[in-house]
């Protein structure tokens, strides 16, 4: 029955399916979801189970509207399978290229020389108002090392700031992959951001 179940319910959400005996749910019938990563291959990352054999172990039990005692049936599901490895294929998948929304750092900071850092707290101050995560490049190294560090750390947005950015309140944005995107306000820049992000 639980079998059956199971099909009918697959075959209503048209989902492809593979009928495999003798694997490795001991305990009941199961229904693997199986994902292809950057390399085509498959894994296993969600499950859910007809599980027979744990309300048995704890002696599981409930009142029926017949009042008498039941053995439960339980569902068990685990929708990323193992942690670990959904992150594992994510990353994999993604080659480190993260969604903007999914990156840890968002942008980073690249200020020409110490003598605008300053400003470049102040544009990392208003951007994390808005949740939007980032971090600011302190190091004194030229720009170009700053840019190919950023690049290579595969960072979404790279905001320079110079002389010029400071004078008119603004941050010459670089998109990695893309390259130069234009001067923005900070404002601006945020709204871009918030729209990638919600797309």
């Amino acid at each position: 029955m639980a079998e059956s179940a199971i099909i009918e319910a697959a075959e209503e959400k048209g989902l492809p399916t593979v009928i495999e005996y003798g694997e490795a749910a001991f305990y009941g019938p199961k229904l693997d979801f199986m994902v292809k990563d950057a390399l085509g291959r498959k894994w296993q990352l969600g499950t859910i189970q007809v599980d027979y054999n744990l309300p048995e172990r704890f002696e599981l039990e409930y009142t029926g509207s017949d009042n008498q005692k039941h053995r439960p049936v339980m569902i068990h599901r685990a929708p990323f399978g193992s942690l670990e490895r959904f992150v594992a294929v994510l990353i994999e998948h993604c080659a480190g290229n993260f969604p903007l929304w999914l990156s840890p750092e968002q942008f980073i900071i690249l200020p020409i020389s110490e003598k605008y850092e300053d400003y470049a707290k102040k544009v990392l101050d208003e951007l994390n108002n808005s949740d939007i995560r980032g971090l600011i490049d302190f190091r004194d190294e030229k720009i170009g090392r700053k840019i190919r560090d950023a690049e290579v750390k595969k960072l979404p947005y790279m905001l320079i700031i110079g002389e010029k950015e400071m004078a008119e309140g603004k941050l010459a944005v670089r998109k990695h992959g893309a390259g130069d995107l234009g001067e923005m306000t900070i404002q601006e820049f945020g709204e871009l951001l918030i729209k990638e992000i919600t797309i």
